[in-house]
């Protein structure tokens, strides 16, 4: 089976992709497109699948990602990375062609940036910590910082867990209030004690509010497609010992 990839017409010519677990070498609980290090997954298949990736995306680039911790931390690209020497964070910009810049989901929201004019771009994983904490307005900053303008700045949510799939409990939302009390929007009743939270609706009014110029969203629920996306909560729920992650692209040509 050929890697999936879902594009965001948004982004234009710019090379991306969100890519999900269609195609790729690993099996069992990772079977497909697995491009978790972290996994407990073989390492030969989980490198094999990340190569598939960048050459499904931009060949002849050179993948950087992160090790993410689910902060508002953003790292400036301006060279190669080693695997093994991947920065603590959980976005990444850059100006540079060649570099394909990736980061890696398995239910939080990926967004892509690109500001085609000026020739930049970048990629933040924002869970419901790091879309908190401002991961997608401080990687905003760092496109600026390298010559790129605020309102032609395109911005682009991939898959990950839908509002119906996004069960949790009550008080959970207090930290979201506390900070703009209109965001009770982004919240809505479910089950006795608990609310469905929709992080990408989040994700995105927060990009909004800072300027961004455009926003898309794909609309993709990871948990409910195990067929096409890996998904954190539902292996959990399956009671799966381990869970691969999916991967969103986004880089520069000369």
């Amino acid at each position: 089976m050929s890697v999936e990839v879902l594009r965001a017409p948004l982004l234009g010519a710019v090379p991306h992709g969100f890519l999900g677990r269609r195609g790729g070498v690993s099996t069992g609980i990772h079977a497909g497109l697995n491009v978790g290090l972290g996994s407990d997954d073989d390492q030969a298949a989980v490198l094999r699948n990340r190569d598939l990736a960048r050459d499904a995306v931009l060949p002849g680039s050179t993948l950087v990602t992160a090790h993410q911790v689910h902060s508002p931390d953003v790292v400036t690209v301006s060279e190669p990375i080693p695997v093994d020497a991947r920065p603590r964070a959980d976005a990444l910009v850059t100006d540079r062609p060649g570099l394909l810049l990736g980061i890696l989901t398995a239910d939080c929201v990926p967004i892509l940036f690109a500001d085609p004019e000026r020739g930049v771009v970048g990629a933040a994983h924002a869970g419901w910590k790091g879309a908190l904490h401002g991961v997608g307005e401080a990687t905003l900053d760092a496109m600026i910082a390298l010559g790129a303008r605020r309102g032609a700045i395109a911005c682009a949510i991939g898959p990950c867990i839908g509002r119906a799939s996004y069960e949790v409990s009550e008080g959970f939302e207090r930290p979201f209030l506390e900070r703009d009390g209109e965001d009770a929007r982004f919240f809505s009743a479910g089950r006795a004690g608990h609310l469905q939270f929709d992080i990408a609706g989040y994700v995105a009014a927060r990009l909004a509010a800072a300027g961004v110029g455009q926003v898309a969203m794909l609309d993709e629920d990871t948990y409910s497609q195990p067929e096409r996306f890996f998904s954190y909560r539902r292996s959990c729920h399956l009671g799966e010992p381990g869970y691969g992650r999916e991967i969103s692209l986004i880089g520069l040509t000369d």
